[in-house]
Formats: structure tokens, C-alpha cells, sequence
């Protein structure tokens, strides 16, 4: 066996193991999984985002707020009150009347045609004075009119002034007449002298420049140059100084208090300064730390997972899994334009690993991930410590006391629930110690507490599946499952094989009792051998459990052919149960439960008939059992099998049968690959004595009854 012919000191075992840790053609697997991780802590522990207090506009604050640095925040009132002063210094802006300028070009087209005066000694067309006309309405139009601080303003700006005419208005309801520098300056501007005739413009101007117009605001411009004064004017900042009070309990929140809280988020984010060389290094080595500081402890207390790359790896993606989990959950809380942190104020995350790990690997394991892991999130989130390690704790404790409760997936809700309902007193005392009695509050943590432990709930029913495909593991659930006697190949072997299905339904309450007895995985041994006889569904009427009437149908075959065919139920199980697509555990307990044996019965017939025979024709191919669990199974399915041929079941032949097996099997070498010491195996053998005596029903004996 594993541990019978181990003679090595205690510090040879810990020295060669830890050398194997690191050498052989898994080392660079393990050392990549160790870089993984601290890559990944340390990424956790770096990237912490910075938490203040959270104040809602125009709400009352709870409680006061200090600032916790030196720091200058965006002053809006201050702000505000500069933007006004400097727009001041915008003028109103005026347009001459569309409706009215429309009506004088009418008035002119109407003059030129009823009034021909104009034809006498002129050498300008009616069309051309018409074009001219319609130019003048579509430049007049364009114009803006304003005073000359507000034309300075648009220049300091860089707003271009084109048909811009600076000109002071007093009183904006009466019409003006515009000064003729104006009309000179729309002349020049407008009707140049290659392209009209002398006198055009005069004339034209001449009408218009008459007239007296209203002017109207235009509003638009007015507020577009507004908007771009208030966009020039310079950030206004205020310094606050640390240990100063920023608002106190009981005071309504203006913009101004957001303002300071955000600007002292800002300040404490650019103190950490997350990309400088010496604070990443930092980050590393307290990642480093950690990681070593759980190595040890993995190699000291739980050889078999640290020593395992199968276990560790699956140990290291749960916590690396919850840790990103944790980040995100913890960047959603914080960035969110409604609050969600002053709802969420006590965030579970720990009972996620704690249940996976307690269904994947066990129970000590998933302690060991409660208390590091809410230590790590305790240093690497932005939470309220004393609340996340109080409900973390505790939400993880009970997780961890309901694990082994968990044989249905549905129920990982029902424990979920459990836990919700013990965190609700937790919750009810912080807010107690925090002389808050009652409000709104406690209705919003309770709630959320739900929310968070449903979507634990839904995530590890999510993620059970993927971990048992990935890492071809076997948790109680999927056990339980393949328990269902509605299962296709357990429903042929009742109807088909009655006798091997008793056979099997026996061994298993066998197996389960003494696997439980030393910590071995007793529901995987009473479901797995449920399966292990399936290959006897090929030729069922050659084992004796399935034969009817007497006959044996091995009279009529050869000892080397009667073995050949016992010995082809492990082949034929094997292909049967692959074709059904049993997990891969299963099929190693169905070529291990006979290991490399002997066909004792058949081996020794041939002896007989022709004193001679080769024993490698009478042995199972194997392999030899590699788990605690395969050799529980070969125990209880040989010392079943031999129990029914005793013909006075009595708890000394019981005892000597299954000492007599054992060492039998333990001669051969049977155990020679699995990891079951001497102690375990006395274990075993006691349970396995005590299970067949309940089975067989062994009681007093009656003396007969006589007539009276």
C-alpha cells in the first residue's frame, strides 16, 4: 500500500516532497500557478479605489463629514458668481426689423415701377437696380448692432466683428435713423465699382438710408456670446485644509458640499499615486507575503491539496474568480451615478468561495479561503471595514457550516436563505451601535443582502457545472443525481440483473460506512459501486448472482474460458460506461475494483484438471486501486461476494472472512498504490465486520417451541 512500505524520517518525506513540488514536468505548471496568483493579489490589493462618503443633493446629511487632506476644490458658487460678473461686460445685440425691412424693399420695387423719373439720364436698368436692392435687404439683415464693450469683448474673445456696427441704443422701443457713416460703410462694402454702375448705390442707399427703423434683441446671439464668455472664464479654486469640517450632521447638501467630497476623492486618489514604481512594488511584495504566508500553511496543514496540482489549481482559480468578482462589484458600487454603495452598505462576497470550495474540495479548505479571503478584501476594497468583516464572517461561518448540507443544487438556495436570514440581527446591530434605532436604511442593507446572496446562489449553481467538467471532479450533487434510480443503465441492471443490482445496492452501504469511518468520500463509494458491475450486462447468466434454476452455465465451458469471461465484465463495463458517458471517476472504480486479482476459483479448477496453469491468464489487467476509496471497494465487493457462501454467518466467521480477504489482497499487492496506512485499514475492516453483521441480521438464537 501507499503508506506500508514508507520508512523514510519525517524530514526526508518533507524534503523530497517540497523538491517534487518544483521539479519533474509539472514544475513550470506550478510555478506559472504561484506567478498567477500573486500577479493577481497583488492587481487586488493595487488597484483600490478610494471611498468617501456619498451625499445626495438637497438631502440631510446623517452625519458630519472631515476632510481627510489638503486639498482645493472647484468652487461652483464662487464659480457662478465670476461667470456673472463677466457677463456683464455682453451688451444687448440688435437687428433691424425683418418684417420692416421687407416692406421699404417692396416700397422700392413698387417707386421704381410707378415712379420712371429715375430712367432720365441714367444709364442704370431696372434689373440692376432691383439685384442691387435685394443685396442691400439680404447685408442689412446680417447686420448686428451693440455698444463698443461688448464689440472689445467679442475681439478679446477672438469672435469675428464682420457686420457688426457698433452703435449705442438708449431706448429700444422708439425707431432711429442710422448714422450715415453706417450707409457709407454698407456703400463701400456692398456695391463695389466694377460691378455697378456710378450713381447706383446712391440711389439705393438713398431710399433706405431715410427710413427710420425699429431694432429688435437678438436674443440668440446675445446668449451664444454669453455661453462662450462663461466657457473662457478660468476654473475657480478653493483650498481646504485637512481636519476641517466639510458639512455637519443634520445640514441640507448643496453642490457645493459635492464639489468638496468629490474633489477630496480626487486628491486622496492622486496621493496614492497607483503607477509610481515604489507603490506598485509595495503592492507585490505584501501580495508576496500573503502568498507565502498560505503556502506554508497549505504545506504544514493540508499536504494533500498543496502537493496536488489538480486541487491547488482549482484552489487558486476560486479565489482568484472571487477576487475579480469582488473588484467589479466594488467599481459598479462606487461609480454609479444614483449611490448603489449607500445601499449596498454591507457587501457579502466570501460565502461564494466558501460554498465552492466546501462542494469541490472540503470543508478545512473553505475555512482557510474564509479567513484569507476576507482579509485580503478587508485591504483591497473600498468598504466600511468593521461591517465587511463582521458580516463576511459571519455569512461565511454559516456558509461553511452548511456546506456538507448541500446534495441538490436547489439546495444552494435554501442555504443562501439560511444564511440571509442569520446576517438580518448582524445588520439590526451596527445600526443599533450606530444609535439609529430606525429608518429607511436597515430596509435597503437587509434588501441588498437578499440581492447579493441570490446572485451567489446563481452564480455557484452557474459555475458548479463548469468546475466539475473542467477539473473532472464529482461534488454530492452529481452524485445524488446519478443515484436516481430512473437512470437508464441503474434501470436495466434492476430488471435485467437483479441479483448483481442487490449485490451492488449491498456493497455500497458497505463501502460508504467505512469510507466515512477514516474521512474518505463515503457517498462517492456507495454511488460509484452502483455502476461498477455494469459490464455484467453483457453476458449476465455467467455470474452466479444472476443464475435461475440451478444450472451453471460454466459446466459447459473450460476454467481458462469461465475466467476470460468473468474477467471481460471489466472491459465490457468499462466501454458500456463510456458510451453512457460516466464521469471518469466512475470508470476508474469500475477497471480498479478487481485490481490485477487472481480468478481464484477458476485458476485453481484448471490446477486440478491439469496440474499446471499460468496465473497471468487468471488475473485481472487492472490497474490496481489509486484511491482511498477504489480499495474500500475491492474490500467490501469481495467480502460481500464471499459472505454469501458462508453457511453459519456468525460474527467469528464474519471476522475471519474479511481478515482473511484483506490479507490476501494486501499480499498481492492490491495496495500498494493507494493511500491507505495500516490504521486506516483496521478502521475499515472493523466497519465492513460490523456492516455484514447488521446485513446478515445475525441474532439470538430461539430455542424450538413446544406444545404446552
Amino acid at each position: 500500500m501507499g503508506y506500508f512500505h514508507f520508512q523514510d524520517t519525517e524530514n526526508d518525506l518533507e524534503t523530497s516532497r517540497w523538491r517534487k513540488w518544483f521539479q519533474g514536468e509539472n514544475a513550470w505548471k506550478r510555478i506559472c500557478i504561484a506567478v498567477i496568483f500573486v500577479l493577481s493579489l497583488a492587481s487586488f490589493l493595487h488597484f483600490r479605489e478610494v471611498k468617501v462618503d456619498v451625499l445626495e443633493l438637497n438631502t440631510t446629511a446623517e452625519r458630519y463629514i472631515i476632510g481627510q487632506i489638503d486639498f482645493d476644490f472647484p468652487d461652483v458658487e464662487a464659480m457662478m458668481l465670476l461667470k456673472q460678473e463677466e457677463v456683464r461686460d455682453i451688451g444687448s445685440i440688435y437687428q433691424i426689423d425683418p418684417k420692416q425691412l421687407r416692406e421699404r424693399s417692396v416700397a422700392f420695387e413698387q417707386l421704381l415701377i410707378q415712379d420712371e423719373s429715375w430712367r432720365e439720364n441714367s444709364v442704370f436698368t431696372f434689373d440692376e437696380l432691383k439685384t442691387g436692392s435685394q443685396l442691400l435687404e439680404k447685408t442689412l439683415l446680417s447686420y448686428r448692432f451693440t455698444n463698443a464693450r461688448t464689440m472689445k469683448r467679442m475681439e478679446e474673445l477672438g469672435v469675428s466683428t464682420n457686420f457688426y456696427y457698433q452703435l449705442s441704443i438708449k431706448n429700444k422701443e422708439s425707431e432711429i435713423a442710422l448714422p450715415r457713416d453706417f450707409w457709407k460703410e454698407v456703400d463701400r462694402s456692398l456695391f463695389p465699382k466694377e460691378e455697378f454702375h456710378a450713381g447706383v448705390a446712391d440711389f439705393i442707399v438713398n431710399f433706405f438710408s431715410k427710413t427710420s427703423w425699429h431694432l429688435q434683441e437678438d436674443l440668440t446671439r446675445q446668449i451664444e456670446l454669453r455661453q462662450m464668455v462663461e466657457e473662457k472664464v478660468p476654473q475657480k479654486y478653493t483650498h481646504f485644509a485637512a481636519g476641517r469640517r466639510i458639512i455637519d450632521a443634520g445640514e441640507k447638501v448643496s453642490p457645493r458640499h459635492i464639489a468638496i467630497l468629490n474633489a477630496m476623492k480626487d486628491a486622496l486618489a492622486k496621493q496614492r499615486n497607483i503607477w509610481d514604481f515604489f507603490t506598485i512594488l509595495g503592492s507585490v511584495i505584501l501580495a508576496v507575503v500573503l502568498t507565502i504566508i498560505s503556502t506554508v500553511y497549505l504545506r504544514i496543514y493540508y499536504r494533500e491539496v498543496f502537493y496536488s496540482l489538480h486541487k491547488l489549481t482549482l484552489l487558486i482559480t476560486i479565489m482568484v474568480l472571487m477576487l475579480g468578482i469582488a473588484k467589479a462589484a466594488e467599481y459598479v458600487l462606487l461609480h454609479q451615478a444614483n449611490h448603489l454603495i449607500d445601499v449596498v452598505r454591507y457587501p457579502i462576497f466570501v460565502p461564494f468561495a466558501v460554498l465552492l470550495v466546501g462542494v469541490l474540495i472540503n470543508k478545512e479548505i473553505a475555512l482557510f479561503c474564509l479567513l484569507f479571503l476576507t482579509v485580503v478584501m478587508s485591504l483591497g476594497l473600498a468598504v466600511n471595514d468593521a461591517h465587511f468583516l463582521a458580516i463576511n464572517l459571519v455569512t461565511g461561518v454559516l456558509a461553511l457550516i452548511y456546506t456538507k448540507k448541500m446534495h441538490k443544487r436547489r439546495d444552494v438556495f435554501i442555504v443562501c436563505a439560511k444564511i440571509w436570514a442569520y446576517s438580518i440581527p448582524v445588520i439590526i446591530a451596527f445600526q443599533l451601535i450606530e444609535i439609529h434605532p430606525w429608518n429607511i436604511n436597515v430596509v435597503w442593507a437587509v434588501t441588498s443582502t437578499f440581492i447579493s446572496l441570490l446572485v451567489i446562489a446563481i452564480l455557484i449553481v452557474g459555475f458548479l457545472p463548469v468546475f466539475e467538467s473542467v477539473f473532472d471532479l464529482m461534488t454530492d450533487m452529481t452524485l445524488i443525481e446519478y443515484m436516481d434510480p430512473s437512470n437508464e443503465l441503474l434501470r436495466r441492471l434492476s430488471l435485467e440483473l437483479p441479483g448483481t443490482y442487490q449485490h451492488c445496492l449491498v456493497v455500497g452501504n458497505i463501502s460508504e460506512a467505512a469510507a466515512n469511518a477514516i474521512g474518505a468520500n463515503g457517498l462517492f463509494c456507495r454511488v460509484s459501486t452502483l455502476y461498477h458491475d455494469i459490464g455484467k450486462l453483457s453476458n449476465p447468466h455467467y455470474f452466479t448472482e444472476n443464475q435461475l434454476g440451478g444450472f451453471n452455465i460454466h459446466q459447459l465451458l473450460t476454467p481458462l474460458e469461465s475466467a476470460q469471461v468473468i474477467m471481460a465484465h471489466v472491459r465490457d463495463g468499462e466501454a458500456l460506461a463510456r458510451k453512457y458517458r460516466l464521469p471518469d471517476s466512475f470508470i476508474d472504480i469500475i477497471r480498479e475494483h478487481h485490481g490485477t486479482t487472481l480468478v481464484y476459483y477458476f485458476y485453481h479448477k484448471q490446477l486440478s484438471q491439469t496440474q499446471k496453469a499460468d496465473p497471468s491468464q487468471f488475473r485481472y489487467l487492472g490497474p490496481k486501486p489509486k484511491s482511498k476509496e477504489s480499495a474500500i471497494i475491492m474490500i467490501a465487493d469481495s467480502v460481500e461476494a464471499a459472505s454469501r457462501s458462508i453457511d453459519e454467518v456468525t460474527e467469528e466467521t464474519i471476522n475471519a472472512l474479511v481478515e482473511g480477504i484483506v490479507s490476501e489482497k494486501a499480499n498481492d499487492g492490491q495496495f500498494d498504490e493507494c493511500q491507505l496506512t495500516f490504521e486506516e485499514l483496521g478502521v475499515v475492516k472493523k466497519n465492513m465486520i460490523r456492516s455484514l453483521i447488521l446485513a446478515h441480521h445475525l441474532r439470538i438464537k430461539y430455542p424450538a417451541r413446544k406444545t404446552v
